[in-house]
């Protein structure tokens, strides 16, 4: 029964992974010369392999159609007749039930304009939907810029792109730079933790026996090197494969909004803190023996297939070691959206894979390899407790999002306090461990990681006091979520401050910078109106990495908080604010009909999806008393200065 238990646990672990949005659909442009004053904007849209572009033309009641629209607001060029579009598919949508016209893998489209003065570029804005056989993602927006300089003859059969679309501020979280960076993000810490597992009892003890076997069995040093990089690469497949499933059942977007739910995060709490027992020696979590030693008789066979299923026995023998970290990893690869579930199986099965290639084409070194013993289980312990100071984030998500305010910041960082303290405890050698080898005198690798874990435990002491603690600003919960905003006596930075008492109607101190904020859209905008400052609305989430890094690395810097304060008024809107509308306020969704909105943050997550066509937080919008927009709204801007210069840029229109 227990491993009937550990087997569900793991299967429904590795199943939740999830996601935010990513866009199966990327946009390119070129320009076509037809004459001294035509031209031809070419769009061309790649899409993703089992999804689908709608159409331009949908009928009534179909999903959001395909538009385009050309900025001639300073003149220059006349757009001569429609939009034009290749014959596509038409079919009925599995989503809609009603027959759309759709395009896969590409579609070109083509607008022809005139040009009656110097024009170097248009800059273009396209809505579209994308969707496959299972859903229909939200409406996006990108914004293109056709460059008339670079525009080629219409029979240049050689035209290329001009420039790659870059997603609209709307859709800050899904630029392909972005996507790329956080791709090799994954890939690397992938990477790192694949190689945690490499040292630990189950996988490192393997790798001289299985290399001396491939050498052994083999004809000779060739063959015996082929069949190790194949056993290498039998491994990086089936793990692959792990998350090729993880991406396929749920899709890049179907989970996103688990990332917010109470329930998802108190199971993965639950679940983190079993690995972490488990790794820190209370018992072995283990697929059942039959499985084992069903694809261990297989791998007898010999050959391509044997090596393989010597692979897949490797991960079921090894899975007391390496489940708990694949879970974990499943998880926070899934959150980047898109494929980096695939990318993160890829990092980690790689490091896997990496030294049995190696060390077959170099038998010699496996001398050089430390021998198997007590070190093994601290690699293992070690990873224990960071399992178990990441399951309080989890939890800390859930409590942020119901508001219970059961684990504040002072509550988590005492945890974190105490976990990293025994964890440096431990690797001093002053606590032991069921699993632990009797320890005469410590390393001085060993004493090197005790003193930075001890570090880091007493650079967050103070964070019980206020301290920021910006090096951790992504895990603990805000400031303000607190039993102390200010930190104990209400100290800040070496003195007492003095707390406003009086505020508007509606409004909040936004600890522990005294920024007045509001959490209601309507009393916000009247307050802005009274007092003649435009409105900064900021789109956020109880549980978003990103806002609190923003919230506690950008907005505290002078020159952005003086604005904060002074020059905006600024109103909060939580996505994944559970608290209930009150009656009068319950309306259908227009996302969704027939589908009530019944909490706050529903209809704040509604208001930023169908005004600014953007799902992802933190979103920022500058506007003014009529609810225009000043500029462009902005993602995530870790940058000072360019969050300072947007801030600027927004305040300066408001007062011509």
């Amino acid at each position: 029964m227990k491993k009937f238990l550990f087997v569900f646990a793991f299967i429904v672990f590795t199943a939740l992974g999830y996601s935010q949005s990513s866009d199966p659909v990327k946009w390119a442009t070129s320009v076509e010369k037809i004459s001294d004053t035509e031209y031809d904007l070419v769009t061309k849209a790649t899409i993703e392999s089992g999804w689908h572009l709608y159409s331009q033309v949908i009928p009534e009641g179909g999903p959001t159609a395909t538009s385009f629209i050309y900025d001639d607001s300073e003149g220059g060029f006349t757009i001569v007749g429609n939009t034009t579009e290749e014959e596509g598919k038409t079919a009925e949508d599995p989503v809609f039930k009603l027959k759309t016209k759709f395009f896969e893998n590409e579609a070109v489209f083509k607008q022809r304009v005139e040009v009656q003065g110097k024009v170097a570029s248009i800059p273009t804005f396209i809505e579209y939907v994308a969707a496959n056989a299972t859903q229909s993602l939200e409406a996006k927006e990108v914004e293109l810029t056709f460059d008339l300089a670079a525009a080629t003859t219409a029979t240049d059969t050689k035209a290329v792109e001009v420039q790659k679309a870059t997603a609209a501020p709307s859709d800050v979280n899904t630029t392909d730079t972005a996507a790329k960076k956080g791709l090799w993000s994954i890939f690397f810490i992938a990477f790192l933790s694949g190689f945690a597992a490499l040292l630990t009892p189950c996988v490192f003890p393997m790798i001289p026996m299985t290399v001396s076997f491939f050498t052994k069995q083999s004809k000779n040093k060739a063959v015996g090197i082929r069949n190790a990089i194949i056993y290498g690469l039998c491994i990086i497949f089936i793990y692959v494969l792990l998350g090729t499933a993880v991406t396929s059942i749920f899709g890049a977007d179907a989970l996103n909004a688990l990332a917010t739910n109470v329930w998802f995060n108190i199971i993965f709490f639950i679940l983190l803190v079993v690995f972490a027992v488990s790794f820190l020696g209370a018992f072995e979590i283990m697929l059942p023996n039959s499985w084992a030693n069903k694809v261990d008789s297989q791998a007898d066979r010999g050959g391509m297939i044997g090596i393989f299923f010597m692979a897949l026995a490797l991960a079921i023998v090894s899975f007391s070691c390496t489940g708990p970290i694949v879970g974990t990893l499943l998880v926070e690869a899934a959150s980047k959206g898109g494929i980096a579930p695939i990318i993160g199986m890829l990092g980690f099965s790689f490091a896997i894979a990496l030294p049995f290639a190696l060390f077959a084409a170099f038998p010699g070194w496996l001398n050089s390899l430390p021998k198997s013993g007590g070190w093994l289980n601290t690699v293992k312990v070690v990873l224990g407790f960071l399992e178990l100071a990441l399951a309080f984030k989890f939890l800390s998500q859930a409590d942020l999002v119901l508001q219970t305010h059961f684990l504040e910041r002072e509550v988590f960082l005492a945890i974190w306090i105490a976990i990293f303290g025994a964890l440096a405890f431990y690797l001093f050698g002053k606590i032991q461990l069921p699993h632990d080898s009797p320890l005469t005198h410590i390393s001085v690798g060993r004493l090197g990681l005790g003193l930075i874990v001890m570090s880091f435990t007493i650079y967050m002491i103070p964070g019980l006091w206020g301290a920021p603690l910006n090096l951790i600003s992504a895990f603990p919960p805000p400031q303000e979520y607190s039993e102390s905003p200010y930190g104990v006596g209400y100290s800040k930075t070496g003195g007492a401050s003095e707390v406003p008492t009086e505020l508007p109607e509606g409004a909040h101190l936004l600890a522990p910078h005294d920024i007045v904020a509001f959490d209601d859209y309507d009393k916000g905008l009247a307050y802005a109106k009274e007092v003649g400052k435009p409105v900064m609305l900021d789109f956020t989430g109880w549980a978003c990495v990103n806002c609190r890094k923003m919230e506690q690395n950008v907005w505290p810097k002078p020159e952005i908080l003086k604005i904060l304060k002074n020059d905006v008024v600024l109103i909060s809107l939580y996505v994944d604010d559970k608290r209930p509308l009150e009656a009068d306020e319950i309306t259908e969704s227009k996302l969704q009909p027939g589908k009530k909105l019944k909490y706050i943050g529903q209809k704040w997550s509604e208001l930023q999806t169908l005004k600014y066509k953007a799902n992802s937080q933190p979103f920022y919008v500058l506007m003014d008393h009529n609810e225009e927009n000043l500029n462009t709204p902005v993602g995530y801007t870790p940058d000072v200065e360019e969050f300072y210069q947007w801030l600027q840029d927004g305040i300066l229109k408001f007062k011509k």
